[in-house]
C-alpha cells in the first residue's frame, strides 16, 4: 500500500470500528439495577410506601403476589392478596388463579389495588378493584369490576394505573396492544368508573405498547409505557419509554415532539448486558427522590426486580441512574 494512503486507510478503519461499536456503547450507558437481596423474583411490580416506612410490592401471580421490605434492599414474600382465590375473576382467566399487573397505592387510610384478569393474547379482559386497611395477605375486599373489554372491542382492559390529579380527581390509565393506552375517570368515593368517556393517550397503530404509568412532576405529567415484547425470558425486548404533557388527559409527546398517540416515546431504559427486556415500570416518590421499579429477565430467563433512581435533565426529562 502506498505510504500516502496509510493515513486515509487508518482513518476509514477507525470510523468503521466506531460505527460498529456505537450500538454497544449506547446500550452500555444504561445502568444496571440497584442492589436488591432476598426474594426478588417478580413480574409487573407495583410499589407503595406504608405509613410506617416499609415498602409493599404487589405483582403478577396467583391471587396477586405480595412482597415487603424495610429498607428497599432486602425483600421477602408476604403471601397474596387473595390466598383463597378470586372466583369473581375466573370467567376472564379461563379458571386460572393468576391475576395480572396490579397497581397498588395508599389513600385516606386505605390501600387500593387495581388488577387485571385475562388470558395471554386475548382482549377479553377485566380490571377489578380491591381495598384493605392494612395491605396484608388475606385482608383485601373485592370492590367490584372497574372496566372490561370484549373481543369485539379495540382496546384491552389490563395493566391499570391509578392517577390522582392536582384537583383531587381520580383517573385510571390502562391498556395493551390493540389501539393502545386509554384513560377513564373514576369516582373517588368508590374507586370505580365514573361516566362513560374514554380518552386515547398513547398508541402504536396496533403495535406493542402497554404498562402505562403516569406521574406529575413540576408542570408536567409524565406518561411511562413499555414498548415491544415481554414474557419471553432472556429473548424479551421490553423497553421503557416516556412522554409528557401539561395536561393529564394529554396530548402527550416525546422529547422530539412526536405525539404518543402516533407512536412517540423517548427511550430511557432498554436491555443491556445481562439485563434483558426491562419494563412494566412504576415510579415511587421516596424521601431521597424518585425511583423506577420494574422487572427484567436474567440470562436464565428468570424475572427479577429492578430498582434505579430517576433524575431529571436540564430540559426536565427523566434519566435512569
Amino acid at each position: 500500500m502506498p505510504a500516502a494512503r496509510v493515513p486515509f486507510f487508518v482513518a476509514v478503519t477507525a470510523l468503521l470500528a466506531a460505527l460498529l461499536a456505537a450500538p454497544v456503547a449506547a446500550a452500555a450507558t444504561y445502568p444496571n439495577p440497584g442492589r436488591v437481596t432476598g426474594d426478588v423474583g417478580v413480574h409487573d411490580p407495583s410499589v407503595v410506601k406504608r405509613p410506617d416506612g416499609r415498602y409493599l410490592v404487589a405483582y403478577t401471580g396467583d391471587g396477586i403476589a405480595l412482597k415487603t421490605s424495610a429498607d428497599r434492599v432486602a425483600f421477602s414474600g408476604a403471601g397474596s392478596a387473595f390466598p383463597g382465590g378470586a372466583p369473581w375473576t375466573t370467567s376472564y382467566t379461563g379458571g386460572s388463579r393468576t391475576l395480572w399487573a396490579p397497581d397498588i397505592s395508599y389513600h385516606n387510610g386505605r390501600y387500593y389495588l387495581y388488577y387485571a384478569a385475562s388470558t395471554f393474547g386475548s382482549n377479553r379482559s377485566a380490571i377489578f378493584l380491591a381495598t384493605s386497611t392494612s395491605g396484608a395477605s388475606g385482608t383485601w375486599s373485592n370492590q367490584g369490576l372497574v372496566i372490561e373489554s370484549r373481543v369485539s372491542d379495540n382496546f384491552n382492559a389490563i395493566d391499570p394505573n391509578l392517577v390522582v390529579d392536582d384537583q383531587g380527581r381520580w383517573w385510571l390509565d390502562f391498556g395493551s396492544f390493540w389501539s393502545g393506552i386509554k384513560l377513564i375517570q373514576l369516582d373517588p368515593a368508590t374507586g370505580l368508573r365514573q361516566g362513560s368517556s374514554m380518552t386515547a393517550i398513547a398508541g402504536r397503530g396496533g403495535g406493542a405498547i402497554e404498562a402505562p404509568y403516569i406521574v406529575k412532576r413540576g408542570q408536567y405529567y409524565y406518561q411511562y409505557v413499555s414498548f415491544d415484547l415481554c414474557c419471553r425470558g432472556a429473548s424479551s425486548t421490553y423497553r421503557v419509554m416516556v412522554g409528557r404533557s401539561t395536561s393529564l388527559t394529554g396530548p402527550y409527546a416525546d422529547r422530539n415532539g412526536v405525539p404518543m398517540n402516533s407512536g412517540g416515546g423517548t427511550e430511557i431504559l432498554a436491555g443491556h448486558g445481562s439485563v434483558h427486556g426491562p419494563g412494566h415500570e412504576a415510579v415511587l416518590a421516596d424521601n431521597d427522590g424518585d425511583l423506577l421499579f420494574y422487572h427484567y429477565y436474567a440470562d436464565n430467563g428468570a424475572a427479577l426486580l429492578g430498582i434505579n433512581r430517576l433524575t431529571y435533565d436540564a430540559a426536565g426529562w427523566p434519566v435512569v441512574t
